[in-house]
């Protein structure tokens, strides 16, 4: 309780590990009960990084199938950036949706202390009411790739990042950039939609994961509740595990 705040990140094998280590003693052998209370929280538990604040109430999204709300997503963002060493730049949430109302000016100052240019890799997570997708930018090669679990083509986004790279580009002063990007659809169908849309909003976040550390996409829906312990685990600890 007092690292994470309620049992939701741990499985039984979690609690048996703990108690055979603070015991001296195997509890493997006897009969063992699963009768923990996973929703027994600590009202006063946060979780503190940098600008970023997660309360009970955020990560509790992380439980079953709830939605991962914009706290959760942006501060895993951040944890992302710096395990890419930096060479990585994930976008705040909010992003997308003020780029589209209020145009580039809207977002000039959004990267006021970040070099885009410098960085191999830009993620920009767009939030599609119902579930997330993901644009990324990959500076080498200029192709902007549009993610997407659940086949809906969003072309939009992806133009929308498009421009956005153009103008900054010019306002940065960077030439080299601002000619010869192209736009990539990638419809992934890695797992199946269930009775819930939210069952995709934890696939997103493992689609930005996996681009940013050079990892293999390569998990299902049948993973989602074991990935959406170990990010409540994560997020807690400030760091992403191996």
């Amino acid at each position: 309780y007092v690292k994470y705040g309620s049992f939701i990140p741990l499985s039984k094998s979690d609690v048996l590990r703990h108690l055979n280590k603070k015991l001296n003693t195997d509890l493997t052998k006897g009969q063992v009960h699963n009768r923990y209370n996973t929703h027994r929280m600590m009202p006063a538990f946060r979780v503190v990084y940098n600008k970023h604040t997660l309360t009970l109430e955020d990560l509790s999204t992380l439980d079953d199938q709830n939605w991962l709300n914009d706290q959760v997503m942006n501060m895993y963002g951040e944890l992302i950036m710096e395990s890419s060493q930096h060479k990585v730049h994930f976008f705040n949430s909010f992003f997308h949706r003020q780029l589209m109302t209020k145009g580039y000016e809207g977002v000039k100052r959004w990267t006021k202390k970040v070099d885009l240019f410098s960085k191999a890799l830009l993620l920009v997570p767009i939030h599609l009411e119902i579930h997330w997708c993901l644009v990324t930018a990959d500076t080498a090669s200029k192709k902007i790739h549009l993610y997407d679990s659940q086949g809906i083509v969003f072309k939009e986004a992806a133009e929308n990042v498009f421009r956005y790279i153009q103008t900054e580009a010019k306002e940065r002063k960077q030439s080299a950039f601002q000619n010869g990007w192209k736009i990539a659809i990638l419809i992934k169908y890695y797992f199946r939609q269930s009775h819930s849309p939210c069952s995709f909003h934890v696939p997103f976040s493992q689609y930005c994961r996996c681009l940013a550390l050079g990892k293999p996409l390569q998990f299902s829906q049948g993973d989602m509740p074991t990935v959406r312990k170990r990010i409540y685990r994560e997020l807690c600890e400030c760091k992403l595990q191996d």
